[in-house]
């Protein structure tokens, strides 16, 4: 039997997602050394304790300058300074999966495909619900043709504001360019081949907007170009009193049949004299629960380490990356116009 070649792996960024990249790079077998990076003195204690690695800093240039490193996560907040470090891993010869967004804009995202494509290295960006077997079920069904020809597809995904404080008080991205994105990758990777030709969009807001420009809802309408309709809203303005919750419903009406998702995360209620009704396993990426992970960022993680160990292809392609780029990037410039936006951008512009 052949030996599984094993890989070091450096994390940039150990918050609650990068976090449970951590531990799932210190999880896996394939993985020999981890190094992680994090600014953090508590949670660097913390992630120390939990994933024991073979080093840690609190300066990302040192995960990016180690020789022996062959991949980085790049996990950090906030999301708008990430690209730098991206770029700065490709140079360094290192594979790399970094959370949505790849990059600000799609020249940039280009750039970045580009080099790792020059280098003969690997990128993939952080799509969880490829791994979820829900959501997978979905585009099983569509590629069988189980529900015959798609009509129309929603997706209605609410966050408490407790989540939204932290994520609008990090960046000032739009709700589907931080959230809905998930949504629209998923959508657009069932429907494939069809490709989005329109979108428009519309923001609401009554809640955030009284103390910063960013929204609380913002709903998103493709049209494809066999006609398929897709709806996605996303919002996170839900009451607090659910650590961390998030509800998704989800439905794809085809012409022979339909699909329903209830991604509500009510199946396990937990209830207590002193707060009342909580839903324990209700956050977006998942919760460690002992030995096992209720989510799929566990698999997501591993898939994209056997990618690099085995010289298999990364799930999110430069193609449908840059797609789903186009679409919310296109929402927003929907919002600032008040109008629908054709695909390829009819702004002669490429931001």
């Amino acid at each position: 039997m052949a030996e599984v070649k094993r890989i070091n792996v450096g994390v940039i960024g150990t918050g609650w997602v990068g976090g449970i990249r951590a531990n799932a790079c210190a999880h896996n077998g394939i993985v020999d050394e981890l190094h992680i990076a994090e600014i953090n003195p508590k949670r660097q204690s913390e992630i120390q304790a939990e994933t024991n690695p073979t080093s840690i800093t609190d300066n990302w240039q040192t995960i990016i300058d180690n020789e022996a490193i062959d991949v980085i996560v790049i996990s950090m907040t906030p999301e708008t300074q990430r690209y730098p470090i991206l770029m700065a891993a490709l140079e360094a010869g290192k594979n790399v999966f970094v959370e949505k967004p790849i990059a600000p804009t799609i020249e940039e995202a280009e750039q970045a495909y580009a080099l790792a494509d020059s280098k003969n290295l690997k990128i993939t960006i952080g799509y969880s619900r490829r791994f979820d077997p829900r959501y997978v079920y979905v585009k099983k069904s569509l590629r069988e043709g189980l529900i015959g020809d798609p009509v129309t597809c929603l997706v209605s995904r609410h966050s408490t504001r407790e989540l939204g404080e932290k994520i609008t008080g990090r960046s000032k991205m739009s709700p589907t360019s931080i959230g809905g994105v998930h949504d629209l990758d998923f959508v657009l990777w069932c429907l494939q081949p069809r490709k989005p030709i329109r979108v428009y969009s519309q923001t609401a807001g009554k809640l955030f907007s009284k103390k910063s420009d960013t929204p609380d809802h913002q709903w998103v309408m493709v049209t494809m170009d066999d006609g398929t309709t897709v709806t996605i809203g996303v919002g996170w303005i839900l009451p607090i009193g659910y650590p961390n919750y998030v509800q998704a419903w989800i439905e794809v009406i085809g012409t022979d049949g339909a699909l329903t998702i209830d991604d509500t995360h009510k199946e396990v209620q937990f209830n207590t004299t002193a707060n009342g009704i909580r839903y324990p396993l209700s956050s977006m990426p998942g919760e460690p629960i002992d030995h096992v992970f209720a989510g799929s960022m566990y698999d997501e993680t591993g898939h994209f380490l056997e990618a690099v160990a085995f010289d298999r292809p990364a799930m999110v392609t430069r193609e449908e990356a840059l797609t789903v780029m186009s679409v919310y990037t296109a929402a927003d410039l929907s919002v600032e116009r008040g109008e629908p936006v054709v695909l390829p951008r009819n702004d002669n512009t490429n931001p």
